[in-house]
């Protein structure tokens, strides 16, 4: 999707505010960053109720404005939820429904954070459409809104002018993934070097469900085969070279594996290579065939075919969207 012509973005504050969810919407788009001007977001923090509000850990915050604020935004913030183990029972104000709803309808993306989706969902706005939330309420989210299809394993999800986050530090996944959206990797890169995170986290939030931990031999034995296989992901890496490099048998290799990424050793490499695709059609003019043979994908078609199954864009589409963006 195009980026907004308004560039405002406007986070919510509350009475019980999320203090690092509503830090995150703080340090992504309310920093100055010259160095990605012209152009960059302008942001706003608006109370949901007449301050000043209270945030946890005992932080007041002086909001810049009500919800009308919301009225001129492009991209709205909805920061967690009060009630953090029971965001399902803490009902949202119905002005700040009704302020979410006129926003979407004059074309304003909105954004949820961990417990936000609860937020989101009270709309109704989610109904028929995908959202992920913190694993931890992801059953409660599913219980209480049927005709939304909560995705609880992953970091984000995407669904055009509607995104959630899943807990805590994934909204810094979902913040930088927009930014990607809107202005090129470049930019996205550039952001989060300075928040010194990776530009994007492979996996989802299944790898940090309640589960017993990897023993530390293991996981040192996987970290220099990761490395590895992003390194050379050109090369062929069938499963029993994976488990020799790791020293593991095939069903050992694939049960830690899984519990050290969150993925299967098959779904990692594809994602792995759809990222140096995307990080070669970006960045070089290469022939498709020539990316899809450094990226270890088989023929140019395979390549397609992955790509946009995965991203929903063909891509040569991709490359003329994204190489050389600021």
């Amino acid at each position: 999707m195009p980026p907004p012509a308004n560039p405002l973005v406007v986070a919510l504050a509350y009475d019980g505010l999320c203090t690092f969810e509503f830090g995150v919407a703080v340090e992504v788009f309310g920093l100055p960053r010259p160095e990605l001007e012209p152009g960059w977001y302008r942001f706003a923090v608006a109370g949901v109720e007449e301050g000043p509000l209270r945030a946890m850990g005992g932080v007041r915050v002086m909001a810049d404005g009500g919800l009308d604020l919301l009225k001129t935004a492009g991209t709205v913030i909805v920061p967690g939820w009060r009630g953090a183990d029971a965001p399902a029972d803490a009902p949202v104000p119905p002005p700040l429904l009704e302020a979410l709803r006129a926003a979407h309808a004059r074309g304003a993306r909105l954004l949820s954070f961990c417990s936000g989706a609860f937020v989101l969902a009270a709309t109704g706005l989610l109904d028929g459409k995908r959202a992920t939330t913190h694993w931890r309420y992801a059953a409660a989210l599913a219980a209480r809104y049927p005709a939304v299809t909560v995705v609880p394993d992953v970091l984000y999800v995407d669904e055009g002018p509607i995104l959630t986050a899943a807990g805590t530090a994934a909204g810094i996944d979902l913040c930088l993934h927009l930014i990607r959206r809107d202005r090129g990797s470049a930019a996205a890169g550039s952001v989060a070097r300075r928040l010194v995170v990776p530009p994007h986290r492979e996996g989802g939030q299944a790898q940090f469900i309640e589960r017993p931990v990897p023993a530390v031999h293991e996981a040192s034995r996987l970290s220099p085969l990761l490395d590895r296989m992003r390194a050379s992901a050109g090369e062929d890496w069938p499963l029993d070279r994976m488990a020799a490099e790791a020293g593991m048998s095939r069903r050992t290799f694939i049960r830690r594996f899984r519990a050290t990424t969150g993925a299967t050793p098959a779904a990692w490499l594809l994602e792995t290579r759809l990222a140096r695709a995307k990080e070669l059609l970006e960045t070089t003019r290469l022939p498709m065939e020539t990316v899809a043979e450094a990226s270890g994908f088989p023929s140019a078609a395979t390549l397609r075919l992955h790509f946009r199954g995965r991203l929903g864009v063909p891509p040569g589409a991709y490359r003329a969207r994204f190489a050389g963006v600021a």
